[in-house]
Order: C-alpha cells, then structure tokens, then sequence
C-alpha cells in the first residue's frame, strides 16, 4: 500500500513587538557595529517583552495560521511543541497550554526538545504521526523563543550567540495533503559536543543558588569555546551537507533539484560556504538579518516568508537545513505545490 501523503497546509509566523537594532547590540556587546552587520549578518532582532514568554508567542503565531485558514482549532488531533527549551518554567511543558489557549481540545499534546534544529525534526514528527495513525489527519506544529534572555553580552566566551533572538512560527501539516508534500528528513548527532553549550546551573548537575545567581550562571555559556570552534570545524560543514545530501537522495531527488534552502541563521560566510558546497545561489537562500537566530524556529519562518513572497512555484523543491546544539544536524525536504 502506498504510503499517503503528508503536507504542509500553510505556515504563520509572529514576531515580538520590541526590537533592538545591530548598534544597540554592539553597544552592549563591544563588538563594532560593522562586524555585527558584515559578517554576524545581523542588522537588528526582535525580543519579547516582559512577560510575554513561549507560550504566549506561539500562541500568536497559531492564531495568525488557524484565521488565514479558517480553521476549526478543535478539529485539529495534536498540537507539538518544538521551540526553545527555554520556557516559561522549568520540567514543564509547553505545548498542552498552547492546545488550551487556542480550544484545541481534541488534540493530543506533544514536545519536542531539539533546540535549534527544531523545524525538520518537527516536520519528519509531523509527518510520522500522520503516516502511523490514520486518526491523526492533522497536526499542529508550533515553535517558538525567548532566548535572548538567555544571552550575556559581557561574557565573550558566548560572543557567537548574540545574534539570538526571539519569535515564533506555526504549521499545519496534514494527512492525504498532496500539496506542499514534506519528503524525506535526515538526522546526524555528534555526542561529543553535548556538554559544550549549556546554562550551567539551574539543573539537577547545579540547582540553583543564591551562589550560581550572584556568579551569572543562569545564562547561556560556552566552558571552552577552542575546544568547540576546533570540533565544529572538523564535522560541521561535512554533517551539514551529508544531511542534506541523504534527504534530497532519499527523496529520489539531486542537489541540483533544490530551488531554495531555509537554513537557520549563521555568520554570513558559514551561509556562503554551505551554499557553494549545495551547489546553490544567494539568491537561492532566505537569510534572515533582521530576526537573528531564533532556534528551531528559523527555517519555517524562512519557508513562511518565501510562500507570502510569490517566490515559490509548483513543483519547486525546498530543503530546511538546520544544527542545534547536542550536536544533531537535520535537514527536511518539502516539494512545494501540486506538483
């Protein structure tokens, strides 16, 4: 029996209010505005306001996506959660208070913790619930993040992650969905870099003190970023491509195929290497300078702006290609249209 199709119904993505421009990063940061600009590739990014959280972000995402398709929040059958960890509280999930918020009320609730490479993965999950269990006929995705709280300019070790920014996407894919067909996704994790990027304290390895409080150790940090830069250079261009090559071949397709790549947001020069090691153009990738990096959120956000653009044609092959830290790369390929 073949295997049904699995779509992406449409995409909706929401960005916070309050905005800090690439001078106001560089004035808090030390780092010269030019540098920010020419090769951080960030001209400025969004951050929530007090009080405003995950949750709530993702929320307004969701609601932009149900009105533009008139949708029925409670005919919707799982909502997944696959933004930031970093949410409203700790050992919590996020994504049943989205399903509340929004009267999903018939739809299961699930979460996924994979950071930064989080719209493949959620897109492969997406499509594998619907393929599993013909009850499942839709599936709400929402991303979303408020990292840039996590962020201490006057730490240099983290100086990589100031690009770090906040916003949130949402998707509905759905079962017997021929258009917009989610294709093949293809997953590599490197272990050895797991304990290179973390919050130090506030876990079970360092609960939190009045001690880890006072020494700033609830923000994001790097132990040592040599170490990192040295092991990310050896394996991350090579697991990038190797991703994205196994998606594209496992989707009876070449790199020649693709038409456009949403890749998360990186330095502008590891963005033009990937693109000369795909085969591809600039003018074939959604760069995203004025959000930043925004964790598992960029590529849909990518995708969402090349669909309202009028950029995307039937038949038009689009390759999400991401890395979070843990290390997992991912890449999902989405055939665009009816085609």
């Amino acid at each position: 029996m073949a295997e049904p199709a699995v779509g992406v119904v449409g995409v909706a993505s929401y960005l916070p209010a309050g905005r800090i421009s690439a001078a106001e990063v560089a004035e808090a940061s030390g780092i010269p505005e030019a540098v920010l600009t020419d090769r951080f590739g960030l001209r400025g990014k969004h951050v929530a306001a007090d009080g405003e959280h995950v949750t709530d972000l993702a929320r307004e995402a969701a609601e932009r996506l149900i009105g533009e398709l008139r949708l029925d929040p409670g005919d919707i059958d799982a909502v997944v959660y696959f933004g930031s960890s970093w949410k409203n509280y700790p050992v919590w999930q996020a994504a049943p208070r989205i399903a509340h918020e929004l009267g999903c009320d018939r739809a299961f609730a699930l979460e996924l913790d994979y950071t930064s490479c989080g719209s493949p993965v959620a897109l492969r999950v997406a499509k594998a619930l619907a393929v599993s269990d013909p009850r499942v006929r839709s599936v709400l995705l929402v991303g979303a993040s408020c990292e840039s709280r996590l962020i201490d300019y006057g730490n240099q070790r983290t100086r990589f992650m100031f690009n770090f920014g906040d916003g949130a996407v949402a998707a509905l894919v759905a079962r017997d969905h021929p258009a917009n067909r989610i294709l093949e996704t293809s997953m590599i994790t490197d272990g050895s870099l797991s304990a290179h990027v973390r919050v130090p304290a506030g876990g079970s390895a360092r609960p939190a003190s009045a001690e880890t409080v006072a020494g700033r150790q609830h923000f994001l940090d790097v132990a040592d970023p040599d170490a990192m830069r040295r092991r990310l250079s050896e394996v991350s261009l090579g697991n990038f491509l190797e991703v994205a090559t196994t998606a594209v071949k496992q989707s009876g397709l070449s790199l020649r195929d693709i038409a456009f790549v949403c890749p998360i947001h990186v330095k502008r020069s590891m963005q033009a290497t990937l693109l000369d090691g795909l085969g591809l153009a600039d003018s074939q990738a959604v760069y995203l300078e004025d959000t930043g990096h925004m964790s598992g959120v960029d590529n849909l956000v990518g995708l969402d702006r090349l669909a309202r653009s009028g950029r995307l044609r039937d038949g038009d092959v689009v390759l999400l290609l991401a890395a979070g830290i843990g290390y997992t790369w991912a890449a999902t390929v989405v055939r665009w249209g009816a085609a």
